[in-house]
């Protein structure tokens, strides 16, 4: 699939290879409606097509705009954008964006219409790892951070803050990544895949997610282990001190790894897990090891 797309993006320059310039105001107006639909992203979501309703949706002024006076070429632009499609919510709007340069050039006859699915097949599974990491496990987990500080201090605002730093960002992102997308159309394939840019980006923004993860773990988990050994004050040994001396934290990092692999490889629900640290914290209050 990457090979058919890189034939496509290396071939001879086309006006469909260009970026665009200044977009007229039926552009404009076609991607603010496309930015408010995106918001439907997850609408009608479901395991067989995941994302493909909601990217449809988003679609849809676009496909309105282009193939107005053609009945036939809309429908198929419409079969076409219910194929199977996922990734992150705000990468969503960046295919978006190249899909919509992309059907004008298909309308156009500058394209053959097979290569629009192959870049959303192509670019959907790297820019979800990418973007997953990103703002998942980096913006996520900063915002929940500064929140849980304040609300822990009865602050309001510590909501009003996660509010902004994780969800009007993904927005302003999603209506800048959109108009990038209209704007670089096929010409993007060629850089991106030329030069190496998507693998070396994934890579960065996994490793920021890794350490962002890492960074949460040390400083908002904690396992306030109590539980002492000997028979006197003078001859007792704090067990949580002896692990800490093998490993720094060595108990937060093995409750995380511990969930992440009851969730992933046993398919353990979130909430059951909740439930189970919550009877472990009272059990072991009431034993005198927390």
């Amino acid at each position: 699939m990457t090979d058919k797309i890189e034939k496509t993006a290396t071939s001879e320059p086309t006006e469909a290879s260009a970026e665009r310039g200044e977009l007229s105001p039926q552009e404009k107006k076609t991607l603010s409606k496309m930015f408010w639909r995106s918001h439907t992203v997850f609408c009608g979501f479901n395991m067989t097509k995941m994302e493909a309703n909601g990217f449809t949706i988003t679609m849809s002024p676009a496909i309105e705009e282009i193939y107005k006076d053609d009945p036939e070429g809309k429908r198929d632009a419409y079969k076409r954008h219910q194929a199977f499609f996922n990734t992150h919510a705000v990468a969503f709007n960046f295919i978006a964006g190249l899909c919509y340069a992309f059907e004008r050039d298909v309308a156009a006859g500058r394209m053959p219409k097979e290569s629009v699915n192959a870049i959303k097949a192509s670019l959907m599974g790297p820019t979800a790892g990418m973007f997953d990491s990103l703002f998942f496990n980096c913006l996520r987990v900063i915002g929940a951070g500064v929140a849980m500080g304040l609300c822990a201090q009865g602050n309001a605002l510590g909501v009003l803050l996660f509010i902004l730093i994780y969800g009007v960002t993904q927005s302003v992102c999603k209506k800048v990544l959109l108009d990038v997308g209209y704007r670089l159309g096929a010409s993007f394939v060629d850089k991106v895949f030329q030069s190496g840019l998507m693998k070396l980006a994934t890579t960065a923004a996994s490793i920021l997610g890794l350490v962002m993860v890492g960074s949460m773990t040390s400083t908002t988990v904690s396992v306030p282990l109590t539980w002492t050994i000997g028979t006197s004050a003078e001859t007792s040994v704090a067990v949580l001190d002896l692990l800490n001396a093998i490993y720094p934290g060595i108990l937060s990092v093995a409750v995380v790894l511990l969930m992440m692999w009851l969730i992933k490889k046993k398919q353990v629900r979130p909430t059951l897990l909740i439930l189970c640290v919550l009877g472990a914290g009272l059990l072991g209050a009431a034993l005198g090891i927390f």
